[in-house]
């Protein structure tokens, strides 16, 4: 073994020296590209001669343009290309593989070494392949099989061959610290040593480790849609972010990055995982948040609630008289039930109930509301909606046309004209000249003919009013939806039953409307009538969404997402058993989704094994949710968590500050005090402030930041700590099972070490776990 360490020394020395020259040689030739970009940004209209005398002199004038913007952007892809091999060089001259396959193809007399890392690397002949692509396809082999018969699909068919030996390398800064040759699927000494590190403030690519199961995730190549259901701590972003670098990998002549988009549950955690991509040579996709693409399309009519403000009203206002009611709404307007009956209501609107803005001008309706409803119903209903709105929007323009004909004779156009300054007078005659067709040297010589001025100043004042109706702003979305609610009894008309407390929903919906407010169940509906009416925004650029933390998106949404990007295959990633919020209470697996895009075209993927956490803590948590023992420990001991009673809050903010002191002294870096709510997480952080470094994380926190940190449940979701401290698990704040998923949530955060404090009595989701008392998995002090 000693000579077989000595031989693989010699190579990654090889290896490396290898990387050393070409990153040389790379920096010399990114270098004399930036100049390149440089100098042609610098003096790109030196080389443009701009001539608009004649057409032929413009013609060549954008022939010339043309050119050097063609040289500009080719000089700059090159350099980025070359800028973007260097970075991967340079990481590879720490680590430049992870793994190593003997892999011997049928009828080839000797099996050949095949070396994986995260990119690949070819000797300076190009020829002779010293390490593999973790996204090729002859390293599937290293994540799949064992040895023995195996094989591997290419573009051009099925390679069949004998896995002989599989090997795991450790490197570090270069130096090869252990290897390991194993039958595993990635054995458990290097997965042990990497999950037994602490946490970073970003996550990490996973390419050295990558389980089989996550490798059928990051390959998957079949279908419209992927459904990834997986236990906490399964690795599910990990698996998907990989996955998104492999497609980019394996589709890199027709994908680019701008081209996928991950919807990620806030900001903080879009900072947590930006460094992967980078991590493996590629640029990052798109990320966005569902409230900021409804922010962008309704913040100019509305104050859209965010989600966490939905969900923080429903952990903290169920003892108000509206409680019900607005759990009821959440529910109800989340469904597919809602879904078709916006539908519904959106093809009555062919027979009755369109709204309209009247035409207003000067402070006067020059076309009134009425009228234009007038018009709609009049026009032929033979013809598709969008049709007939598109022919009322051209009538309206005819009206406008007639009005400013009429204004040009009216007192006021006369006192604009007198009230124009010099210059406004100048730039009119200009303008007037150049119509005319006036040469520049001719202008002086124009005079300007009143009738035609007061053309121009009534054909500017109405530019604000001729671009309202083109954009079909004469439409009153807003009034046609509160519609819906101002008549309990509509609904029923629609499709034939209400739910229960509908009546009251409406008289809520109605009201938040009335202050030009809209609540965060009512954004996606709002936006999908609006779209049914005026044409879908589509988005057929973007090719792979991705869509983290799916259970906490309503089937509505993901209708509504499907008509939004029709051109993209869809990745979904979740776990109902950490499903907090209201309109998910009553879902437990993802086959609402099915019917996305039909059984055919949709592949499910279940994740049992969970990696994050020690067994310990892992024997805990499963045992609070329903089915847990069908979630499997990865083999990494620990100490069990620690139940802490106290008598009162002075209490537990001494308890909580001596904690934290025992966790930083055992090295910890990043250390959560998990509230249930933003208002306790508020009062925690006021009660322990004499705790150094102690930072408040909330929802409109931009950057994960990595310390001390105290964060309401719902915020800490797909991030994860070295050691948690449940604030308060007492009876009082975790009361029933309502609140299971969020306390599960919370527990399964922990790596290392989970402490949990109780204000009096213990709640009873512990007591009360699915398995064998939860408590038997506690350390009680």
């Amino acid at each position: 073994m000693n000579s077989e360490f000595q031989l693989e020394q010699d190579r990654l020395r090889r290896v490396i020296e290898m990387i050393r020259e070409q990153v040389g040689r790379l920096e010399e030739r990114t270098s004399q590209h930036r100049d390149e970009v440089i100098h042609i940004r610098k003096h790109f209209w030196d080389e443009v001669k701009v001539n608009t005398d004649s057409f032929d002199d413009y013609l060549e004038t954008i022939i010339g343009l043309r050119q050097e913007a063609q040289a500009l952007a080719v000089s700059q892809s090159t350099h980025r290309h070359a800028s973007k091999r260097l970075n991967t060089l340079r990481r590879m001259q720490k680590s430049p593989y992870f793994g190593r396959i003997d892999f011997k193809e049928d009828d080839s007399p000797a099996s050949e070494q095949v070396y994986i890392g995260i990119s690949t690397l070819t000797d300076e002949t190009g020829d002779n392949f010293l390490v593999y692509d973790w996204r090729a396809p002859i390293a599937s082999v290293y994540y799949d099989c064992q040895p023995g018969p195996a094989q591997y699909v290419t573009p051009g068919g099925e390679i069949e061959g004998v896995l002989e030996k599989k090997w795991q390398y450790l490197i570090k800064n270069g130096t090869l610290q252990s290897m390991f040759d194993t039958s595993l699927t990635i054995g458990d000494e290097i997965l042990q040593q990497v999950l037994g590190k602490g946490t970073d403030k970003h996550m990490h690519s996973i390419v050295a480790t990558i389980q089989q199961e996550q490798n059928r995730i990051i390959r998957h190549d079949r279908g419209r849609l992927l459904i990834v259901h997986g236990a906490a701590g399964s690795g599910k972003t990990s698996a998907a972010l990989q996955r998104i670098a492999y497609i980019l990998y394996k589709y890199r002549e027709n994908l680019n990055a701008d081209q996928i988009i991950l919807f990620s549950p806030n900001t903080m955690f879009n900072s947590y995982v930006s460094n992967v991509l980078p991590e493996l040579g590629e640029e990052n996709m798109q990320q966005v948040t569902f409230q900021e693409y409804l922010d962008h399309r309704l913040s100019d009519e509305f104050h859209v609630e965010n989600p966490y403000d939905q969900l923080e009203y429903i952990l903290t206002a169920d003892d108000t008289p509206t409680y019900r009611t607005r759990v009821a709404s959440i529910r109800y307007k989340a469904s597919t039930q809602f879904f078709e009956a916006i539908q519904s209501y959106r093809k009555s609107l062919e027979e009755a109930g369109m709204q309209f803005k009247s035409i207003i001008f000067r402070g006067k309706p020059i076309v009134t509301a009425e009228q234009i409803q007038e018009r709609f119903y009049s026009t032929d209903t033979s013809l598709k909606f969008f049709n007939r709105l598109e022919k009322l929007k051209e009538w309206l323009l005819v009206q406008l046309k007639e009005v400013e004909r009429m204004e040009r004779r009216k007192p006021w156009v006369q006192e604009e004209i007198e009230l124009l300054s010099n210059e406004e007078y100048h730039k009119a005659r200009n303008f007037l000249a150049k119509k005319r067709g006036y040469k520049k040297e001719d202008i002086a010589d124009y005079e300007v003919e009143p009738v035609v001025l007061a053309q121009l100043i009534v054909h500017q004042k109405l530019k604000a009013v001729r671009k309202r109706i083109r954009a079909f702003q004469f439409v009153d979305i807003n009034a046609i939806y509160e519609q819906l609610f101002a008549d309990p009894l509509k609904l029923a008309q629609l499709i034939g039953e209400t739910p229960a407390k509908w009546t009251e929903m409406c008289e809520a919906t109605v009201k938040m409307l009335g202050e030009e407010k809209l609540f965060y169940e009512d954004a996606t509906p709002f936006l999908l009538l609006k779209e049914l009416i005026l044409g879908f925004q589509m988005n057929n650029a973007i090719k792979h969404v991705v869509v983290d933390e799916a259970q906490d998106y309503s089937p509505f949404q993901f209708e509504f997402l499907k008509r939004l990007f029709p051109m993209a295959r869809m990745t979904v990633l979740g776990d109902f058993n950490q499903a907090i919020f209201a309109h998910a209470s009553e879902m437990n697996d993802f086959r609402i989704l099915m019917n996305l895009y039909g059984e055919e075209k949709t592949e499910v993927i279940n994740m049992t094994r969970s990696y994050r956490s020690t067994k310990p803590i892992i024997e805990f948590t499963r045992s609070l949710i329903p089915n847990g023992e069908k979630i499997i420990p990865f083999e990494r001991d620990g100490e069990r968590p620690v139940l802490t009673q106290v008598a009162d809050h002075n209490e537990l903010h001494r308890a909580i500050t001596s904690k934290v002191s025992d966790f930083r002294e055992l090295g910890y870096h990043s250390i959560a005090i998990i509230c249930k709510s933003a208002e306790e997480s508020k009062r925690a952080y006021e009660a322990l402030s004499d705790i150094e470094d102690l930072k408040l994380l909330r929802n409109n926190s931009i950057e994960y930041e990595q310390g001390i940190v105290v964060i309401p449940s719902y915020l800490a979701k797909g991030i994860e700590f070295d050691a948690v401290i449940i604030y308060n698990a007492s009876a009082e704040v975790y009361r029933d099972e309502s609140l299971l998923r969020t306390f599960y949530t919370a527990c399964t955060r922990a790596m290392h070490h989970l402490q949990l404090y109780s204000v009096g009595k213990l709640t009873p989701l512990v007591d009360t776990g699915t398995g064998p008392s939860s408590t038997h998995f506690l350390e009680i002090e």
